[in-house]
């Protein structure tokens, strides 16, 4: 190796408060979602009190919906922002106003999105693919607008999946990422200190049977890193007007960003 080589990325990284194996985390993480998919969708209610619903609305204006575009929306889960955006544009009744595609590595998750909207009458909803955030399967430049909502901090080399929803981007296409964050009010700070660690895994016993899955989600939002080292980061990998936005007083951040 080269003095101009860039180093070798470390051989561990965190999951949750723990320290594996690079090799091993996706793999954890999808054990994880394996573990909680039918219930995600109800414990997200019962977590934020339905604002994460809100959260996402939030998230679909943000990236400009316009007629007869497309969204790429990445750990996409269950389809909550594709189906938003695909209402937004009135295209779950006429695919020409616009498309939504769904990439996330959980198939399981991915399913349970799929049953959730036939259930609910949508036959014209997203396109769901599973694949990797760091290796997104469309050529460049392919899609008006992208998106990740709760799920770049479950992702292994994330400066490698920013880097990859920048190329899928058309130039002028709009990038939005929804993220848990740091609480920016100095009271709320410990409410939600103690809410997070103690309520939260209680919740996931009582709903879904797996605690750690929900312990594992607290630990990976306080190892996920705060809101102006993330806008560096998309700085970095070629983002541009990059901006975020506290929601909840900081519980999450609204990250937004231009391809130019």
């Amino acid at each position: 190796m080269s003095e101009s080589d860039p180093p070798a990325p470390p051989a561990a990284v965190d999951f949750g408060f723990q320290t594996v194996l690079r090799g091993e985390k996706a793999g954890r993480v999808r054990a994880v979602f394996d573990s909680v998919a039918d219930r995600y969708d109800l414990m997200n209610d019962l977590m934020t009190g339905g604002l994460h619903r809100l959260w996402k609305t939030v998230l679909v204006d943000a990236l400009l919906p316009r007629p007869g575009t497309t969204l790429l929306d990445v750990a996409g889960g269950t389809g909550d922002v594709a189906l938003r955006w695909l209402d937004r544009l009135g295209a779950l009744a006429d695919a020409r106003r616009g498309q939504a595609l769904v990439v996330d590595a959980n198939e399981r998750m991915l399913e349970v999105g799929r049953d959730r909207a036939l259930d609910r009458g949508i036959i014209a909803g997203p396109i769901r693919i599973a694949a990797m955030a760091e290796a997104l399967p469309f050529s460049d430049r392919a899609v008006d607008a992208c998106s990740i909502a709760f799920g770049l901090r479950n992702v292994t080399e994330i400066d490698t999946a920013l880097r990859e929803m920048h190329r899928v981007l058309k130039p002028g296409g709009r990038f939005a990422c929804l993220e848990f964050s740091r609480v920016a009010l100095p009271l709320l700070g410990p409410l939600y200190e103690r809410y997070s660690f103690t309520v939260i895994p209680w919740l996931g016993e009582q709903v879904t049977g797996e605690p750690a899955a929900y312990r594992y989600l607290v630990e990976s939002i306080r190892r996920f890193p705060a809101q102006e080292a993330l806008a560096t980061r998309m700085r970095q990998v070629g983002f541009e007007r990059v901006h975020h936005r506290n929601l909840a007083g900081g519980i999450v951040a609204l990250h937004t960003a231009w391809r130019l």
